[in-house]
C-alpha cells in the first residue's frame, strides 16, 4: 500500500484545514486508519484513527471536538478535518495504514506510513 497524505498549510489559529490521505496499490479497505503528528524536537504522536468500516473513531484527548477523521471507500482515501486550530497543532501530519481493521494509538499498530505534510498555525 503506498500512501499519499497533502492538504497542509499555513493557517491562523482559530482556521481550518482538511488532510487527505490517498491510497493506491494493494487495499487498505480491510484495515484501519489513522493519522499520526510530529512537532519539531518531538515524538510522533497519535492524532486520530478510523475502522474499516467507519464505524469506530478515536481520537487523541487534545484534538476531541476539533477534528475529525472520515474515509472514502470508492475513492480509498482518508480525511482529516481539522477546525479551530491553535498554534500547538502545527507539526508534520503523517497518514497510515493499521495492522488490523481497528486503528490503535501505538504507532507500532501501523504498518505503512505516508510521507507526510507539514501543517503550520500561527498566532
Amino acid at each position: 500500500v503506498q500512501l499519499q497524505a497533502s492538504g497542509g498549510g499555513l493557517v491562523q489559529a482559530g482556521g481550518s484545514l482538511r488532510l487527505s490521505c490517498a491510497a493506491s496499490g494493494r487495499t487498505a479497505s480491510n484495515n484501519g486508519m489513522g493519522w499520526f503528528r510530529q512537532a519539531p524536537g518531538k515524538e510522533r504522536v497519535f492524532v486520530a484513527g478510523i475502522s474499516w468500516n467507519g464505524r469506530y473513531r478515536n481520537y487523541a484527548d487534545s484534538v476531541k471536538g476539533r477534528f475529525t477523521i472520515s474515509r472514502d471507500y470508492a475513492a480509498t482515501t482518508m480525511y482529516l478535518q481539522m477546525n479551530s486550530l491553535e498554534p500547538e497543532d502545527t507539526a508534520v501530519y503523517y497518514c497510515a495504514t493499521a495492522r488490523q481493521a481497528v486503528a490503535g494509538t501505538g504507532a507500532d499498530q501501523y504498518v505503512h506510513w505516508g510521507q507526510g505534510t507539514q501543517v503550520t498555525v500561527s498566532s
